[in-house]
């Protein structure tokens, strides 16, 4: 188990573009919007945005089935960067590092939205068992 270790549920901010590095390495940078489990005195809830990259495979999933506004979930780690502005002034920026992301579900809808197609659960219908041959 890592000490390094970040868990998140929230909303994509933007679609996912995935892109790739010099050495064709699919990468894409994404906002998830988190609740903040807490609310002061009847305030409305505030809401941090989480900078996330995804990087292979994960990335090629991300871009493919996600869209803004849904539901993901993610396991990562969290990582800092250190670069230079314009202005040659030193800037850190903080990101998680996806290792994992799972479908979050969509309230908006009945059915859960799947790569923009909509998804609903199955219907299921009783068998007849009075021949006694089924095996359960």
């Amino acid at each position: 188990m890592s000490l390094n270790s970040v868990t998140l549920l929230g909303r994509l901010t933007k679609d996912p573009e995935l892109r790739y590095t010099q050495s064709e390495t699919p990468v894409t940078f994404f906002a998830l919007a988190v609740d903040r489990g807490y609310q002061s005195g009847g305030s409305e809830r505030k809401v941090d945005f989480v900078d996330c990259v995804a990087w292979r495979k994960t990335a090629e999933f991300v871009s493919k089935y996600f869209r803004k506004g849904q539901m993901m979930a993610l396991h990562g780690s969290l990582q800092s960067r250190k670069w230079q502005d314009r202005d040659g002034n030193n800037r850190v920026s903080w990101e998680v590092v996806a290792d994992s992301v799972y479908f979050g579900g969509d309230r908006k809808n009945e059915g859960t939205s799947y790569g923009g197609v909509n998804v609903s659960a199955p219907e299921f219908e009783e068998l007849d068992d009075s021949s006694g041959e089924l095996p359960f």
